[in-house]
């Protein structure tokens, strides 16, 4: 791709994200997500694979129509209270019309389909984006409007994506599809502790995005895209392999990385507000996605690919590291400690 083109789709990026998180009014939020979402598509499909159209295609209806959904939300708001501030969604309809439409912008179940296709045809970086970035200005959304939200309806997708998640995750071997649907299930504990701790939602979901784009960047070093590639990226970066890992048990939630603390607070606020039995299921839940990170884990450090000969044989030239990558990597395994910091953030 041309670079003076990539550069205008990457400050429309920036432009529409910042016009979303930054409005007090439907019209203006509505207009910077449509921004992000023409800004994305070429970015999608600049590798001209068949794959790559298709998963432009399917992102460009399925944004459309949640766009489509928030407007109508905000339109009906708007005619029952005369207002079109952000803040004071209050009509039930609109309410859940919003909920259905921002979910479907994230992914949650039962609105989730369209995105481990549209991972899967992109690129590593441009699933980065869809990961993190293009996740950033509806999650505002749902903290903007999280008084009005029915919580019932939040707790069922909530469980609902955690399990799916999980369970859809276990028998992929497409590295693109496994960070999906830990997308998935990820977007199940934000949005469980959406109504109770806003704030705890947001910090979820900047470690989140921490740790995913730190296994990202190094997925793009080692050039890995499933798991029989992940078996022989030990040879290419043998360092970065191994902190890769450390870097999806944080994915996963172990003490005592960074992917702990989201985790602990959810499950430590879900109790306080005596939903022991939520707090349970959803932890009992995480188990799943612990499988397949394990798995990755597994096959980044400790299987070897098979060798005709006796010896090791060093296939690829190591490379060396950017200081980005590494600073990324570190911040996603080693935040604990800063906890007490972490959660003075706005």
């Amino acid at each position: 791709m041309n670079p003076q083109a990539k550069l205008i789709f990457s400050m429309s990026l920036l432009l529409g994200t910042a016009i979303t998180i930054s409005s007090n009014h439907w019209i203006m939020a509505w207009t910077g997500l449509e921004i992000n979402t023409l800004a994305i598509l070429p970015l999608i499909s600049k590798s001209h694979h068949p794959r790559a159209i298709e998963a432009s295609t399917k992102y460009f209806l399925i944004q459309a129509t949640a766009s489509t959904l928030l407007l109508f939300s905000s339109m009906v708001n708007a005619w029952f209270t005369g207002q079109w501030d952000i803040t004071q969604l209050t009509h039930p309809l609109s309410c859940m019309l919003l909920t259905a439409a921002i979910s479907m912008k994230l992914g949650l179940v039962p609105f989730h389909f369209w995105f481990p296709e549209v991972l899967q045809g992109s690129s590593l970086m441009t699933s980065l984006l869809l990961a993190t970035v293009m996740k950033f200005p509806p999650t505002i959304l749902l903290f903007l409007t999280s008084p009005s939200l029915n919580p019932t309806l939040l707790f069922m997708m909530a469980i609902a994506s955690a399990a799916l998640g999980g369970w859809m995750g276990l028998n992929q071997t497409q590295v693109r599809k496994i960070m999906a649907f830990s997308s998935i299930s990820h977007l199940g504990w934000m949005a469980i502790i959406l109504i109770y701790s806003p704030k705890l939602t947001l910090i979820t979901f900047y470690l989140y995005s921490l740790t995913t784009a730190a296994i990202f960047f190094t997925l793009d070093a080692t050039n890995t895209l499933k798991l029989s590639t992940l078996m022989a990226a030990w040879s290419k970066i043998p360092t970065l392999t191994a902190t890769l890992m450390l870097g999806l048990l944080s994915l996963a939630g172990l003490p005592p990385l960074t992917g702990f603390l989201p985790k602990w607070l959810i499950i430590q606020e879900l109790t306080k507000q005596e939903l022991t039995t939520a707090a349970t299921i959803i932890a009992l839940l995480s188990l799943l996605g612990l499988f397949f990170y394990l798995r990755l884990a597994y096959c980044a450090t400790i299987t070897l690919p098979p060798n005709a000969t006796n010896h090791m044989k060093q296939w690829h030239i190591n490379k060396s590291v950017n200081t980005f990558t590494s600073t990324l990597v570190m911040l996603s395994i080693m935040l604990l400690p800063m906890s007490p910091t972490i959660l003075t953030i706005p």
